[in-house]
């Protein structure tokens, strides 16, 4: 019915493998965290939050072996909707952490969750 392959394959696992680098798990998380905090970086920056921003910036810098770009732009959003976007990042960032065993970022994702949870509380208080 069949007929046996007699001739090597073209496709070739062991050269594929070689043409494209490939990273660790722990450079993907260190990658996937840096991208959480620079957005929950760009968040903060626009709640004009300086001193806690600096805190994400630093842990962005330790990441990436380098500062983050920071742009002020601001978006159409209110207050509420920015804080509820923080709170989102930050926990995103915090599971990323926890995954990769990254106390100082898991520390400083879940005190902006509890900072944007505390904010959201008081403007839907008023």
């Amino acid at each position: 019915m069949y007929e046996p392959i007699r001739t090597k394959s073209v496709h070739r696992m062991d050269r594929a493998a070689a043409d494209y680098p490939h990273r660790s798990r722990e450079e993907e998380l260190d990658i996937q965290l840096a991208g959480h905090l620079a957005a929950l970086l760009a968040v903060t920056d626009e709640l004009g939050l300086d001193e806690d921003a600096e805190r994400i910036a630093g842990q962005v810098a330790r990441l990436r072996g380098a500062p983050p770009v920071r742009h002020a732009g601001l978006t159409s959003g209110g207050t509420g909707a920015l804080h509820r976007r923080a709170h989102d990042i930050a926990a995103r960032a915090l599971l990323v952490a926890a995954s990769r065993a990254d106390t100082a970022a898991a520390i400083l994702a879940a005190e902006r969750m509890d900072v944007h949870a505390a904010a959201l509380e008081l403007a839907g208080a008023h």
